[in-house]
């Protein structure tokens, strides 16, 4: 690790010191247990990149010009970045699944190769490993088992397991961002159009999730992912869908224009006849989260009705539920999960796609605040609707993601 004093960044070198030093302890309070226990540099370096490759490359501190974080301290030196990691760790209390304490990648590459090794396949112990182990850990043992055995994890993944238990698993080894690119790649090539992938990522991610997004994207696929969206929807969906994709919302709450944005809104829909579904678009798609829920407030003093009762009324198809999901993300994102959840499997058949995504993104990150509001807005619980809806070994592994009963 080079001084502090390199000259690439002599211009902060004293904001570098002060930060550090006075957030060395912070910085390492954030890094995860299984990291700060690892005791040789092959195995802490590649564990710690994974880290701090989860966290945006460009910070957002005014005046710092480094485009790399090249050692620990570079990215130390943001104290916006600390706190948004203190922010992620904080948000990853609320997932189900945790990071191993005792990760130990080669044992864990062992362990899945002896599993589908020879004639039959150990499912249980695949998903009780994967199941027990954060995405980040589980890059860790995909390494290893290349390393160890010359083979691709995946691959051999996806010839022992079948149905949907292996897109479940294989989603699990997935990282996040690689997942959404993927999941909205897939959902607008090929035949026909997913509406419902793009509503839920792009209605639900934040604004720097959504700018890595795009990042990504433009980088797997060399295309540009706003112009694929673009050519395969039209009108308001995809005018809302392509402000989404700015990730532009304003900060915070604009206290002097929450009653002006009620009125627009009341008048673009309950006081007219006909419905003016661009002012929908502009506010919703524009706003923060913080100043829709004041909005909504103040539009139900105006208009007597919910946001969500106004937009039924006022809109259909897949401009409705486009504007009914950044509502309901606006309001609780873990609840518009639970939404989510219920809807895949109420009713004739189950919709494991949408089962698998949500199951697989969000056990990491807010799975017990939407276990919490499935209970409370179905009166019943997550666990028994996923045990009566599914079976066999994907069930085992969904239900290890669920980790608990709430009835």
């Amino acid at each position: 690790m080079g001084p502090l004093g390199n000259s690439k960044y002599s211009s902060i070198n004293t904001l570098r010191f002060n930060s550090f030093a006075s957030c060395a302890s912070a910085l390492y309070n954030v890094v995860p247990p299984n990291i700060k226990s690892l005791t040789t540099l092959t195995t802490f370096k590649p564990a710690l990149d994974v880290f701090l490759n989860s966290f945006p490359d460009t910070p957002p501190t005014p005046g710092y010009t480094g485009q790399n974080r090249n050692s620990v301290l570079e990215w130390a030196d943001d104290l916006s970045l600390l706190n948004q990691a203190r922010d992620k760790v904080k948000m990853a209390s609320r997932g189900t699944i945790k990071a191993s304490a005792n990760f130990k990648a080669e044992e864990d590459a062992g362990t899945l190769y002896k599993a589908m090794k020879g004639l039959g396949t150990d499912e249980d112990s695949i998903l009780q490993l994967l199941t027990s182990r954060s995405n980040a850990q589980r890059q860790l043992i995909k390494a290893s088992y290349k390393t160890l055995h010359g083979k691709d994890l995946i691959a051999d993944l996806k010839g022992e397991l079948g149905g949907t238990f292996v897109t479940l698993i294989v989603a699990l080894m997935t990282p996040p961002l690689a997942y959404d690119v993927e999941a909205l790649r897939n959902a607008i090539k090929g035949a026909g159009t997913d509406e419902s992938v793009l509503v839920e990522i792009l209605a639900s991610r934040t604004c720097q999730q959504i700018k890595d997004i795009v990042a990504a994207y433009r980088q797997e696929y060399d295309d540009n992912l706003e112009e694929d969206i673009a050519g395969d929807t039209a009108g308001h969906f995809k005018r809302l869908l392509v402000i989404l994709l700015q990730a532009s919302r304003q900060q915070g709450v604009q206290s002097n224009t929450i009653e002006e944005d009620a009125q627009a809104l009341f008048k673009a829909g309950e006081s007219k006849f006909g419905t003016d579904e661009q002012a929908f678009v502009t506010i919703l798609g524009n706003r923060s989260a913080e100043h829709l829920r004041k909005v909504f407030d103040a539009y139900m003093k105006l208009a007597g009705y919910e946001m969500e009762e106004s937009i039924k009324r006022e809109t259909s198809g897949n401009l409705e539920s486009l504007l009914l999901a950044v509502v309901r993300c606006a309001r609780s994102v873990p609840a518009y999960f639970a939404e989510t959840l219920y809807s895949s499997m109420k009713g004739a058949g189950t919709d494991d796609d949408t089962l698998i995504r949500v199951m697989a993104t969000r056990s990491e990150v807010d799975m017990m605040d939407i276990r919490a509001h499935y209970r409370r807005l179905f009166s019943g619980s997550l666990h028994a609707s996923i045990n009566g809806d599914t079976s066999g070994d994907y069930r085992k592994a969904l239900l290890l993601l669920c980790a608990g009963d709430d009835e």
